[in-house]
């Protein structure tokens, strides 16, 4: 695939950029040795987000708002297992973001990267679309020079609904410049990336898990 077929590429993150079977393997090991505790907010933080996936939230415009979808995710899951927020938001952090960096460097997807890198040489445009806050991410990748543009749920400009929402790859397409008709979105998962770029009128590429 060449830079003259897309424009832009919008690219998710977690299971795209790196292997996430192996990942979640080793954090779940993590979490049953050192952050037992821990586990059933994790698990209850993700039921959250899949749940939240599937309610309609409204039109896809954007939202003043744009934490709204991680707010509520850290809300529901403190007001389900009765803790305080202050204590779901903090555990978040620390095993959803923080923590798992040194696994994702180990299973990222090199030639995935490797192809990235070299469409931008070619003159391409690059965005990276999460359901996930990516900043810390991003940096355990070493792949914060490789995007242009971050849309990312629970991050300042992030989208207010969920894929598969087409907001996320629209808002990065509108501030890359490019219409959705130029932008090739790469994702793992048919039921959020693909269908969101299909609602947003974009090519879709499945990364095989």
């Amino acid at each position: 695939m060449i830079a003259n077929e897309f424009r832009a590429w919008l690219v998710d993150l977690d299971g795209t950029l790196y292997v996430q079977r192996p990942v979640r393997w080793a954090m779940a090991c993590e979490l049953l040795m050192f952050g037992w505790p821990a586990l059933r907010v994790v698990t209850q933080f993700r039921r959250e987000q899949e749940a939240l996936r599937r309610e309609p939230l409204g039109g896809d415009e954007p939202a003043a708002d744009s934490s709204v979808p991680y707010d509520l995710q850290i809300n529901r899951t403190a007001s389900r297992l009765k803790i305080p927020r202050e204590q779901v938001l903090s555990l978040m952090e620390t095993w959803m973001q923080r923590r798992p960096g040194k696994w994702l460097w180990l299973f990222r997807r090199r030639r995935l990267l490797a192809e990235i890198t070299q469409f931008r040489r070619q003159g391409g445009k690059t965005a990276l679309v999460s359901d996930y806050p990516a900043a810390a991410k991003l940096a355990a990748l070493r792949a914060e020079t490789l995007v242009d543009v971050v849309v990312a749920n629970g991050e300042p400009g992030g989208p207010s609904h969920l894929k598969p929402s087409p907001q996320g790859f629209l808002l990065a397409a509108a501030r890359l410049g490019i219409s959705p008709q130029q932008c090739l979105v790469i994702g793992d998962r048919d039921d959020a990336d693909g269908q969101a770029a299909q609602r947003a009128g974009m090519t879709f590429r499945k990364i095989a898990s």
